[in-house]
């Protein structure tokens, strides 16, 4: 059985340390804030100038003013800061943030991603995921593995306009988690109920396979 939304987030949540800062891109990231264990200090950052992201709101909760970069209502935890994104911008840039989850389009086994365009079809804008890439060593990239086409989305190369070139370390889609390094993908672990056969068949990239691949543990 593939992955939810939420499974690749908790799976997410188990790579946070006590002690990071971690930055959450639109989409899948965002519902890491739900998953970050209890007992860990952990501050969550939203470019838009919070530090100190919390879980999603209840409707006991919500605050209309309070969002983050993709405009969703979050909650704060105790001892956040606002700031201008001028600031949220110096920090990532800065190199402060301890690990980066973003969504994506493409990733490729040179550590490339592509996120922020589809040529041909409307753009938002670019968003903070260049400044992110370039500023962070530690990201994580959360995606599916294939198109609804079943066409890989894990590639050799990227088709699509690059976010970052050779940035991406580690990759956890709704079939696998993978490590990027040596110009291959790695495969550590396998979604429970999911092949390696069935990995291989939706991946385009290298795969390297080093004895038994362990199912994800939640």
């Amino acid at each position: 059985m593939a992955l939810t939304r939420d499974q690749i987030a908790m799976r997410v949540a188990q790579e946070i340390q006590d002690g990071y800062y971690v930055n959450l891109g639109i989409g899948i990231p965002t519902l890491v804030a739900n998953y970050v264990p209890k007992d860990m200090d952990v501050m969550l950052q939203s470019e838009n100038g919070l530090l100190g992201m919390g879980e999603f709101p209840t409707e006991e909760t919500i605050d209309p003013d309070l969002i983050n970069a993709g405009k969703q209502t979050v909650t704060a935890v105790t001892g956040a800061a606002y700031f201008s994104s001028a600031e949220s911008f110096a920090m990532i840039r800065g190199g402060h943030v301890d690990l980066t989850v973003l969504g994506a389009f493409e990733v490729d086994q040179e550590g490339s991603i592509a996120s922020w365009m589809i040529p041909g079809k409307l753009v938002k804008g670019m968003g903070g995921a260049m400044d992110l890439v370039a500023g962070a060593e530690n990201i994580i990239v959360t995606m599916t593995h294939a198109n609804k086409h079943g066409v890989s989305k894990i590639l050799k190369k990227c088709s699509l306009p690059l976010t970052g070139a050779n940035c991406i370390k580690r990759v956890i889609t709704e079939l696998a988690f993978m490590e990027i390094k040596d110009g291959a993908f790695h495969l550590l672990e396998r979604a429970p109920g999911v092949s390696v056969e069935e990995i291989q068949a939706l991946t385009e990239a290298d795969l390297v396979i080093n004895g038994d691949i362990p199912e994800m543990k939640f």
